[in-house]
Order: C-alpha cells, then structure tokens, then sequence
C-alpha cells in the first residue's frame, strides 16, 4: 500500500506540472525516474519508450503505466494513470461546465512559461538518451536520419515506418555492437495474466461494435466509440483528434464549435491530450450525466492502453533479452533519440520559443536543469513564475 501511494503521488505531482505534450512528458519522466529516483537504468527507459512507440494509444502515459506496473503491480498502472490523468481530466470537465474560456488563459504568461520550460526538459531528456543510446557512428546516422524523415513526414504513419526501419537497420548492422547493459524491469505479472488482457483487449475492439447494435445503450455507443479511437491511434497525441472527431462531430454528439473549443483547452492543461475525452463526454449529447459520460468517455480511451501495456510486459522482458532483438532495440532506441530530436523542434521549440528573450529564457532554464541540476519541480514553478511577470 505505500508503494501504492507513493506511485500516485509522484504521478500526481508530475500531472500537476507535466506542461507541453507527450515528448516533454517523456523528458520530465526520464527526469524523475532515471535521473532522480532511479528506479531503472537509461537503457531500460529506452526500451520501455519503444515498446510504447510500437503499442496504440498515448505513448507517455503507457510508459507511466509500465513504471506504476514495476513498482505496484495492476493496481500500480491504475495509480500512475490516475496521478498523471485526473487532473487535467478534472480541469476539461470543469470548462466543460463553462468555467473559464480557452481564450482567457491561452495567451496567459504563465502558460508561456510553462511551454518554454518544456523546450528545456525535451533538449535535456534529448541530451541525456543520445549519450547512452548513440554511443558510436552507426547510432548517430541512424538518429539523425529518423529526425530528418520525422521532421519531412510529420504524421503517424511515417512514424511507425521510421521506427521499423531503425529496427531493420539494427538488426542488419549493429548486431554484436556495444551497447550499455539495460537492468530487468520488475514486472509482476504472469504471462499467462498477459496473455488474457491481450485477448480481452481484442475482444472488446470486436465485441462493443456488435453489443452496441444490438442492445442500443447510450453509454455502450459511448464507450464503443472510445475504446475504438484508443485502439487504433498510433503515434498518442495529437493523432488522436481526427479519430475522436470523426466518432462524436458527424454523431450529433458534440458540435463543431464545441470540439475546437475543447480542443483549444486542452493545449492549456497539464498531463496527457487524451483527456480532452473527459470534456467530449461532458459535453456530448448522448442522453447520459454529464460526469457519467465524461467518466466513460475517459476511461474507455484509456483502456486499449492498460490492456496492451499491461499484456504486453510478462513477454517484453525475455524478448528483449534475445541478441536479435537486442539489436534491433540498438536500431529502434537510436530512431527513438531522432524522433524526439525532431519532436524538440516541432512541436516543442516552434511552440515555445518565438523571440531572443524566449530562447535567452530556454538556455537560462536547460543550465538550471542539466548543470547546476535544480529538481525540475523548481524549474517549472519559476517559470511559470517568470512568466507571469514577464511575458
């Protein structure tokens, strides 16, 4: 039970502040869980960080959930996606309710400050996994070519082939490179437990469509849309917009008007982007409670995630042991570096950063992070302080 808590706590305060989106979450993780608490190596985190990029759904969030699952088990996965969710979740369904506009703290300074400090954590997080991870020649080509092509093909489906080709090219190439050790993250699961929670996360994706014809429920439609845009997103993030638009605008549900000031909210939030389901289900009108159907709405975008982390990890141990996918993971880690490479320009540094005074404000805060090493925490509040007052 305390080490329950403890992993709700942590992700709690990291979904407090957690500002800037999936790739700068992925840093403040790396930050607090490699650099700080060491709960596991770089290496490791990397792994876990492909394995995500290869499973549907919100890649950061999977990653919490696969460190709550190290450290509490189940219920470990459900206390870090909690801390890290409910927060921003609560805040949408509260503007869902109309308090406060998107327009009254879009150009606030404090949110400017909270965006440029997120430039910072992303070129640390960037710094740090390319020390480890692009350790030779072959790794650094690999890296910049995958930042290249994500920054000329900025979708999600040129992400998956980046990711498949470093991992070919890996597999080709850096077979019996040097590479420094990853521990063996602690999972406490069986495999035959990650075997059902993979064949219940595909039952549900064939199962909801035909429950939901037959039986009609308001809350089941609710839920089958959910799940399905959970299921089939790659890439997390933004990527998941058009899926959700395409289940509630042309449904009646939701508004056109309603959907993109929902979404401009949501750029305003902390945590994952995923919890702009929690105000579509507020806002939705499906015949349902407004809390009820954001609650639906929430989880049932989230489940495909925990399903497919929580099946996936009993085998990830051992498969990643193997000397052929020891060098593709080499490949895919080294993709992985130029992704967020790419990431820390567009959308991080072009959201961030529009003057001298801005980048000036970057070197200030990475100096801060990465020699005088300030805990993050402290960065983020006085940024957002700075930013207040200055911006």
């Amino acid at each position: 039970m305390s080490r329950l808590l403890d992993v709700f706590l942590i992700f709690l305060r990291l979904g407090l502040t957690s500002f800037g989106g999936p790739v700068a979450h992925l840093g403040y993780f790396r930050t607090e869980f490699v650099d700080r608490r060491r709960w596991l190596d770089e290496a490791t985190y990397a792994d876990l960080v492909a394995l995500c990029q290869f499973l549907p759904g919100p890649a950061s969030s999977q990653v919490g959930m696969a460190l709550g699952i190290s450290r509490a088990g189940l219920w470990g996965a459900l206390a870090a996606w909690a801390g890290f969710t409910l927060p921003s979740a609560a805040l949408l369904v509260a503007f869902a309710f109309g308090v406060g506009t998107a327009a009254d703290i879009g150009d606030a300074g404090w949110l400017r400050g909270l965006k440029i400090i997120a430039v910072a954590i992303v070129a640390q997080a960037v710094s740090g996994m390319a020390r480890t991870l692009t350790p030779d020649r072959p790794r650094v080509l690999i890296a910049l070519g995958a930042a290249i092509a994500a920054l000329l093909l900025p979708n999600a489906a040129a992400q998956v082939g980046i990711m498949l080709s470093a991992g070919l090219i890996g597999w080709r190439w850096l077979r019996g490179a040097d590479a420094a050790p990853g521990a063996v993250l602690p999972v406490m699961l069986s495999r035959r437990l990650g075997a059902g929670l993979l064949s219940l996360f595909a039952l549900l994706l064939v199962l909801l469509p035909v429950l939901r014809d037959v039986i009609g429920s308001p809350a089941l439609a609710l839920v089958d849309s959910f799940y399905r845009a959970g299921s089939l997103v790659f890439g997390g993030g933004h990527v998941v917009l058009p899926l959700l638009e395409a289940e509630v605008v042309p449904t009646g549900w939701v508004a056109p008007d309603a959907f993109m000031a929902g979404y401009g909210a949501t750029q305003a939030v902390p945590g994952p982007l995923f919890t702009f389901s929690a105000y579509l289900g507020a806002v939705s009108a499906v015949g349902l409670p407004a809390l009820l159907a954001a609650g639906l709405a929430l989880g049932a975008v989230f489940l495909p995630s925990f399903l497919l982390v929580a099946g996936a990890l009993p085998f990830w141990g051992a498969l990643r042991a193997q000397p052929a996918a020891q060098s593709v993971l080499r490949g895919v880690n080294a993709g992985v570096v130029g992704l967020l490479l790419a990431a820390l320009y567009s959308p991080v540094f072009t959201a961030g950063v529009h003057s001298a005074a801005d980048f000036a404000f970057v070197l200030g805060a990475f100096a801060l992070l990465e020699v005088l090493k300030w805990p993050v925490w402290v960065v983020v509040a006085l940024a957002a302080g700075l930013g207040a007052l200055v911006l």
